[in-house]
Order: C-alpha cells, then sequence, then structure tokens
C-alpha cells in the first residue's frame, strides 16, 4: 500500500504543522502551489519549508508547479467566472495535458504529502491531484493531514 498524504498550512501554527507531518512519518513534502513565496505563506515559503521539512522532521522537499492549477484557472474559479465542478474538470484536464502519470515515480510515492495552502482538503486541487493519482493506482490510500 502506498501511503499519500495531503496538507494545507493555513489556519495552522507551525508547531501544529510540522507536529502533523512527523507524526504521519511524511518523507518527502511534494509542493503544489503555483506560489510559494508569498509573504502569506509564512513558515510555509519554499526555502524556508524546504529548511524546516529537512531539520524539524527529516523530510524531503520538492516544488512541483506541474501539479500547480494555472493561474487563469485559479483567478477564474476565485472571480467565479467557473463553478467548482467547472474548475475539478479543468484542473484534471490540466493534469493530462501535462502528462502527470507520466512523471511520477509511483515507487516512490510511498509516505509523500501533497502540500498547498487551503486549510480542508474538500475543495482544494490537491484532493482533485490524489484522487487522480489513486485512480491511475489503486495501490494509494489518501489521507488528509487536518486538524
Amino acid at each position: 500500500m502506498i501511503k499519500l498524504f495531503t496538507i494545507g498550512f493555513t489556519e495552522k501554527t507551525a508547531e501544529t504543522f510540522f507536529t502533523l507531518l512527523k507524526k504521519a512519518g511524511v518523507k518527502k513534502i511534494i509542493d503544489t502551489r503555483l506560489n510559494n513565496v508569498s509573504q502569506l505563506a509564512g513558515f510555509a515559503k519554499g526555502k524556508d519549508l524546504e529548511f524546516f521539512a529537512k531539520s524539524i522532521i527529516g523530510s524531503g522537499y520538492e516544488h512541483t508547479i506541474d501539479m500547480a492549477p494555472s493561474k487563469e484557472l485559479l483567478n477564474n474559479y476565485r472571480d467565479k467566472k467557473i463553478t467548482w465542478a467547472q474548475y475539478e474538470k479543468e484542473y484534471i484536464s490540466l493534469l493530462e495535458n501535462r502528462n502527470i502519470l507520466r512523471k511520477i515515480d509511483f515507487s516512490k510515492l510511498d509516505g509523500c504529502c501533497i502540500l498547498c495552502s487551503e486549510h480542508k482538503p474538500d475543495m482544494c486541487h490537491r484532493r482533485l491531484l490524489a484522487e487522480y493519482l489513486k485512480k491511475a493506482n489503486k495501490e494509494i490510500e489518501i489521507i488528509h493531514l487536518i486538524t
């Protein structure tokens, strides 16, 4: 079985965030945000997060922009030009167009954690991505790390 975790950093303190990751035994954080350097990211800013992940929980870190929604897709949803259902379809189409399944080494996915900013996974691309990967590989068990 491949354990694939997901986590969002908003509404979490650094202590809560890293405790969740450590307790889960996360081996690598896969950052799927389009922008990982925003001031809003706080402790989850790209280079800082890479350092904290290694120092605090002994995990790797990778920023994978291919798994992020496009700026246009995000803006269309945030500006209410499209519904969540449309967002889901367009995001999955984006993953297919980017050949994500060919770029994933499923043998190295166990213990990885998909990161984005949303607190809960229900209306978030990290859940869509995890489910997309699970559809391609039934061995995946998705575990959402939430407080």
